[in-house]
């Protein structure tokens, strides 16, 4: 199997077009169809208590599927809707990580905070990331090494460094206990920083990348909703951990990213997650 020398500069920067491109094309194709939808036309399922899906992530990820995997016929695919192949511990050759649609539930009522997050993995890192963010029609990329962008411009973490005036993101799901978030919840409030949740892991991550956040942070996370976002926000010079790429593909896991100058001040929920040698 390829490893990441045969990913070279060149190669890379023509993933992360191709993923740019298919994730402007299909995230819009996504926002039309559902502007215009009736409720009984997005053929929605429950795959689990407030876990949906809908017609419009399984043809969405399919379009990104084919796109991908035609113009790189060898690289694997792993997508959350339809599966697929891919390299168990992410060391061997190149795999696609696909979330056709971050936010689903956001997307089925109307909540703009929504997105399509495409991920490029080998020898045992993320080497791309793309998301569309349809709130504001914009595409977000990043190449490791090569920093971070947002239709094409710089973008970077906030230069935060008073927590009373941070506003954090955090995110939840039936897969964690609630009491642990309201325990978060309550610290952060008692030391005077604002937070908010969204729904969306993508685009939590990104508005930690462009400024607008100083943290995201989750407790678990499936793999497709966090990669793409995690290579963003560290091109972008936030400090993000997460454990080791091997141990997300195989079962997911939390999340931490935040401005650099609030690192401290987060420092508690690396701990509490294990994950203060990866901040490192």
């Amino acid at each position: 199997m390829a490893s990441t020398s045969a990913f070279d500069p060149s190669a890379l920067n023509a993933r992360a077009e191709a993923a740019i491109s298919v994730a402007r094309r299909v995230g819009m194709e996504a926002a039309a169809f559902r502007a215009e939808a009736l409720p009984d036309m997005l053929g929605i399922e429950n795959k689990g208590l407030q876990d949906f899906v809908t017609v419009a992530d399984r043809r969405t990820e399919q379009a990104i599927r084919t796109a991908l995997l035609g113009d790189f016929p060898d690289d694997a695919f792993l997508g959350e809707e339809g599966g697929g192949r891919s390299n168990k511990d992410g060391t061997g050759g190149g795999t696609w990580v696909v979330d056709p649609i971050d936010g689903t539930t956001n997307f089925i009522r109307g909540f703009r905070h929504w997105g399509v997050s495409i991920a490029f993995v080998a020898g045992g890192e993320i080497l791309i990331g793309v998301i569309y963010d349809a709130a504001q029609d914009k595409v977000f990329h990043a190449v490791r090494g090569q920093g971070a962008f947002k239709e094409g411009e710089p973008i970077a973490a906030a230069k935060t460094s008073d927590p009373n005036h941070a506003i954090a993101i955090l995110g939840h799901s039936r897969r964690t206990d609630f009491e642990d978030y309201l325990a978060v919840s309550r610290r952060l409030y008692a030391r005077g920083i604002d937070y908010r949740r969204m729904g969306a892991a993508a685009i939590g991550l990104i508005r930690v990348a462009e400024g607008i956040s100083d943290l995201y942070y989750e407790r678990h996370l499936s793999v497709w909703d966090m990669l793409a976002g995690v290579r963003i926000a560290e091109e972008a010079g936030a400090i993000v951990a997460v454990p080791p790429l091997a141990d997300l593909l195989q079962r997911g896991g939390p999340v931490v990213a935040c401005a650099p100058g609030l690192a401290g001040e987060f420092s508690f929920l690396m701990e509490m997650e294990g994950l203060l040698a990866a901040a490192e």
